[in-house]
């Protein structure tokens, strides 16, 4: 299928479930969004919520037992036989293991891990494991991709890129392995950069920089961004778009400033007044989501967050599914409040 213009991924009622010998995980039950050229699409829920399936999912890199049951996932790209225009290819129709995954793998996406201290081979240098990647997907040779690897440390701010090279994870700091991993998810160029809670392990000074240091690198290359996070402070800095996720099925969608300026699901609402900000009464204990997430094998019945919702409806949130709908000009939100449209069975 060719497309001149369009979504640069598309996903589309994506469904990867866990078939465990207790019984099936939905981790992502029905997930469907779009990204954008140079947009940046964030990602936002509790932990468990089903965020990081979802671009394991896209990268398929998922773990068994996990498996993709149903949907698309759609990626536009150059045409391969030179012509002009773009061509979509479904990655869920691909070989996780084979040679077209592996090379959109780093060349079309690339990912920057939660952890970089996991990411990186403790036994092997930064330098011989970016330039490794620059090889995988480029034709040229080892001094070549040794000089762009270190090209690519200078521009994220590595200090004294020429020695890191040669140097192991272990003995950087954790800002400079974030950075570290930064350049080499971008070794390849790639159209789409997945950010999987980038910051969660670097103090707040490095976690600003690291930020800082992405918009920047979007700007300039005109690159795609999703960015995987819980913290919805994280994602007013970075986002234009957000999706907010629970129990694996999307509760809204959302241009950002509509999302914390009019949010519409209770999930949301709930998540904006567990914030706090310079307007908050000193002293004063910030609203908390009573409850939990509940465990994958006792999934409720009816809409995931119906249990912890102080808005719910017996009768009706605990017996039917919501369809995720468009609320107005541009939110969608998967709730009975807005909308009587429900998932079908």
């Amino acid at each position: 299928m060719n497309t001149q213009s369009g979504p640069l991924l598309s996903v589309r009622d994506l469904r990867t479930y866990f078939l465990m010998d207790e019984g099936v995980v939905k981790a992502v039950d029905g997930v469907s969004f779009d990204v954008h050229a140079g947009q940046i699409f964030g990602i936002v829920g509790e932990s468990g919520c089903g965020k990081s399936v979802t671009i394991k999912s896209i990268l398929r890199i998922v773990e068994d037992p996990g498996k993709i049951v149903q949907g698309q996932i759609l990626l536009r790209r150059p045409r391969r036989d030179g012509t002009s225009g773009d061509e979509e290819l479904d990655l869920v129709g691909l070989d996780a293991h084979g040679p077209e995954i592996r090379g959109i793998r780093g060349g079309q996406i690339a990912l920057i891990p939660q952890e970089p201290m996991s990411s990186f081979s403790p036994v092997h240098t930064i330098g011989n494991q970016i330039i490794e990647a620059i090889m995988l997907h480029q034709s040229i040779g080892k001094q070549a991709a040794r000089d762009l690897a270190r090209d690519l440390l200078r521009d994220v701010g590595v200090p004294m890129p020429e020695r890191r090279l040669d140097e192991y994870s272990w003995q950087l700091s954790g800002g400079l392995r974030q950075r570290a991993i930064i350049a080499m998810a971008l070794c390849c160029n790639p159209r789409l950069l997945i950010a999987d809670e980038p910051t969660t392990a670097v103090d707040v000074t490095t976690q600003a920089q690291v930020l800082r240091l992405l918009r920047e690198l979007q700007r300039e290359h005109n690159s795609a961004i999703i960015f995987i996070t819980h913290d919805l402070g994280v994602i007013a800095q970075m986002a234009s778009f957000v999706t907010v996720m629970y129990l694996g099925l999307v509760m809204e969608q959302g241009p950002v400033d509509d999302i914390f300026h009019a949010p519409k699901h209770p999930y949301t609402q709930a998540l904006l007044r567990s914030i706090p900000s310079v307007k908050s009464q000193p002293r004063v204990n910030l609203p908390t989501i009573s409850g939990s997430i509940p465990h994958p094998f006792n999934k409720p019945v009816g809409c995931p967050f119906h249990p912890r919702c102080i808005k719910r409806m017996p009768g009706r949130c605990d017996v039917r599914t919501p369809a995720l709908q468009a609320v107005g000009e541009s939110q969608r939100v998967s709730c009975f409040l807005y909308h009587d449209a429900e998932v079908p069975e």
